[in-house]
């Protein structure tokens, strides 16, 4: 029987890991710094730029939409804005499609 006993491996205590805890709540923090101030916060910035064009928008204004028509401002709505695309050709298109306010000018010139 102590042949047998002599030949079992014996278990081996392993040591509880000390510390660490604080470096592994640290990178996920860093991490969610990292993607906010390279993704969310110019994302933000330009949200705001592109609300602060739509509340500029005005009569007469040269634009050009999400969708690529270029046109000048007719009418402007709470939600809605006409645009003249060509002679006696007007067209209706949400607020947030404008995507851009282009010099004046822009549209005679093309």
């Amino acid at each position: 029987m102590s042949l047998l006993a002599s030949l079992a491996p014996t278990p081996v205590l392993a040591a509880a890991p000390q510390g660490g805890g604080l470096g592994m709540l640290l990178f996920p923090v860093i991490l969610i710094a990292i993607m906010y101030f390279l993704m969310i916060r110019p994302q933000m910035k330009r949200q705001k730029e592109h609300q602060a064009m739509l509340g500029k928008l005005s009569r007469g204004d040269e634009v050009l939409t999400n969708g690529g028509v270029a046109g000048v401002v007719i009418d402007i709505g709470d939600n809605f804005v006409t645009v003249e695309v060509a002679d006696n050709v007007r067209i209706r298109v949400q607020r947030a499609a404008i995507a851009n306010v282009l010099p004046k000018g822009t549209l005679k010139s093309a």
